[in-house]
């Protein structure tokens, strides 16, 4: 079974929404994994009006998850969700993960975002939490994060510790992945359990991506035996 996975920070929907969605449907993922989605006032509508937008619906995240979300589409069964918050120093920004548990066919899996701090003093105890968390689930886990530092930090490398990086599985780990405007880094990680295969991955570059947020989304293609 082949699945396509984008993971996508949307600048807290500061950009071109009409943009933003033209991205996601041409992609068209099975499973979208978003930071900095809809997290306060009435984010329940807000969500399901970005789902609409995509032709997807709204698996996990939210308010819960503090802006992550999980989206599908409906090749997708969605069999249970749940969300964490993870460490952070008072007066900064809240900072949380969303795990959603799906199938497609006989292939089941859990698909997990999160979004970690700016702050590199921060960002240790988060991925640790982050990594207990997933270090909890049986299934083959995909992990689609902004880990808000490249692969030489130490966060990256902990949540990177037995799984497959798809960036550098499909020969493609030099590529930025932020900003639009000047790309330089690569700090949005597709982490894939080794129990499933990467096709395929691209970051991508496309005059609405510009448009759209100040990340390019980033794509893999997998393959469940």
């Amino acid at each position: 079974m082949d699945l396509r996975v984008l993971t996508y920070n949307v600048h807290s929907l500061k950009d071109d929404q009409a943009a933003l969605a033209a991205v996601v449907r041409d992609i068209a993922p099975d499973v979208l994994i978003l930071q900095e989605g809809p997290r306060r006032f009435r984010w329940r509508g807000k969500g399901a009006a970005l789902a609409r937008s995509f032709d997807m619906l709204v698996a996990a995240g939210g308010l819960p998850s503090l802006g992550n979300l999980i989206f599908t589409n409906l090749r997708v069964r969605v069999h249970d969700a749940w969300s964490i918050r993870l460490p952070h120093t008072p007066g900064r920004h809240m900072r949380g993960a969303a795990f959603a548990e799906c199938s497609v066919g006989a292939a089941r899996f859990v698909a997990a975002g999160s979004h970690l701090s700016t702050d590199a003093a921060e960002r240790p105890a988060q991925a640790a939490e982050l990594r207990a968390a997933l270090s909890k689930v049986e299934l083959p886990v995909v992990l689609g994060a902004d880990l808000n530092e490249s692969s030489a930090g130490s966060a990256w490398r902990l949540l990177a510790e037995g799984m497959t990086d798809a960036a550098v599985a499909a020969g493609g780990r030099d590529r930025p992945t932020f900003s639009c405007a000047n790309p330089r880094d690569r700090i949005d990680a597709l982490f894939i359990d080794p129990r499933v295969s990467v096709l395929g991955y691209d970051v991508v570059d496309t005059p609405e991506a510009h448009r759209a947020s100040d990340h390019f989304p980033v794509v893999a293609h997998l393959h469940f035996t």
